[in-house]
């Protein structure tokens, strides 16, 4: 029950709650003083449309695979080999799991992790909730670095094509990954992003990813962002939390769960800024949806505690035995999840 109450006092914090009383200059507001999220989109002095705000991707578990749109042949053999590792390994060796910076995949593809981005003459600016880190993309009509030094998060240019905001960025070093799911990439990577503010409260992206030494071909996939009105970014730390619940590629036998038990476990989860996850029993195997994602096998540790492709979740049960919630060990730190049916 200890554990229960402390997960309904800690996702009862927002982001606004850090700065109470402190609302964001510029947003339209409707009669009753909210945020008229529908209201055509801000501009900047020189008729650019403003794309500063805080903003947090819709559903952004729905981005753990990025492939989907490729057949297995349009990835590169040593690609698919070491993808197939990862997985095998629950993603032990990939940058998330070690505390490392994300690369291509900040913005869009760790969770509900939010951005800010700051719109400057000649400059946009993009800070990050995740590893607290930034990114510079260079609005002044300078090209790309012709032999950049690998970085992190590579090096970025744009420009406007009317109301789209066109960035293409290259120069990453090849120790990230695609995506939470562990693509890799090499240092031939070039990501194309084009972004659209809809109105006040929503923001387009499409991004292009073109690896011809690890990918026969380029391919496109559309992001959704909600504003996040009010609110500001918080501190995050890595601090290898994860590590001590991946176990690594299965080696003998799987804990064995009574199937009346794995049925107590079904139903839908939900917490704040999280994607609902929604458990359901496939024969004798629990399975987990993130948001709009495919489904995920649950591997059984225990009676209560089960792994993700490496992430662990633990079931959590009421004074009474009901199952009453779900908590989900990510690096950036734990998700909790009250069960709703």
């Amino acid at each position: 029950m200890h554990k229960l109450a402390t997960m309904l006092c800690v996702i009862s914090v927002s982001l606004a709650a850090q700065w109470a009383n402190r609302p964001t200059p510029g947003i339209p507001r409707t009669p009753d003083g909210k945020p008229d999220l529908s209201a055509a989109a801000p501009r900047t002095a020189d008729g650019k449309p403003d794309l500063s705000g805080v903003w947090a991707v819709r559903n952004g578990n729905s981005f753990f695979h990025i492939t989907g749109d490729l057949k297995p042949e349009e990835i590169r053999s040593w690609a698919a080999a070491i993808y197939q590792q990862r997985e095998d390994d629950f993603r032990r060796d990939t940058d998330g799991i070690a505390c490392l910076p994300p690369g291509p995949k900040a913005g869009f593809a760790v969770g509900a992790a939010p951005m800010k981005i700051l719109q400057l003459p000649n400059l946009v600016a993009v800070l990050y909730e995740y590893h607290t880190i930034f990114r510079q993309i260079f609005t002044d009509g300078r090209g790309l670095p012709k032999d950049p030094n690998p970085t992190w998060m590579g090096y970025s240019i744009g420009h406007w094509e009317g109301d789209t905001l066109a960035v293409t960025s290259a120069g990453y070093n090849d120790r990230t990954t695609l995506d939470l799911a562990g693509h890799p990439h090499t240092e031939a990577l070039r990501v194309t992003e084009r972004y659209r503010r809809r109105d006040v409260g929503h923001l387009d992206l499409q991004v292009t990813f073109d690896d011809p030494k690890a990918y026969t071909r380029p391919w496109t996939i559309p992001v959704e962002f909600d504003l996040i009105p009010d609110g500001e970014l918080i501190e995050y730390i890595c601090e290898d939390r994860d590590k001590p619940h991946l176990v690594g590629k299965m080696s003998g036998e799987e804990f064995r769960v009574p199937a009346e038990v794995l049925a107590q476990y079904t139903g839908t989860y939900e917490g704040p800024a999280f994607p609902v996850a929604t458990v359901s029993l496939e024969g004798s195997r629990l399975m987990i949806a993130l948001g709009e994602t495919g489904k995920i096998p649950l591997i059984a540790r225990s009676d209560t505690s089960f792994t993700m492709e490496g992430t662990g979740v633990d079931f959590v049960r009421d004074a009474k035995g009901a199952v009453a919630a779900m908590i989900q060990h990510w690096t950036e730190g734990d998700r909790n999840l009250v069960r709703r049916k």
